[in-house]
């Protein structure tokens, strides 16, 4: 995983059946799919919702979850 910032924020969205994790570096940006962020992104466990890895890192690096 590249440098992260810190202080984005992170909200799980749901496309079609599955919960993808979306990123956002300040609240004034629109939400974007993790995958649009290559440096944070992470490999997923088989079964998890996309993006789980990525979002227990970035949580550990003061990352915000937002309530959807």
């Amino acid at each position: 995983m590249a440098e992260i910032l810190n202080g984005g924020q992170m909200l799980w969205k749901l496309e079609g059946d599955d919960r993808v994790l979306h990123l956002r570096h300040d609240p004034s940006q629109p939400w974007r799919p993790y995958e649009e962020f290559p440096q944070y992104v992470l490999p997923d466990p088989d079964g998890f919702s996309k993006g789980i890895a990525t979002f227990l890192a970035l949580l550990k690096k003061d990352w915000i979850a937002i309530k959807s």
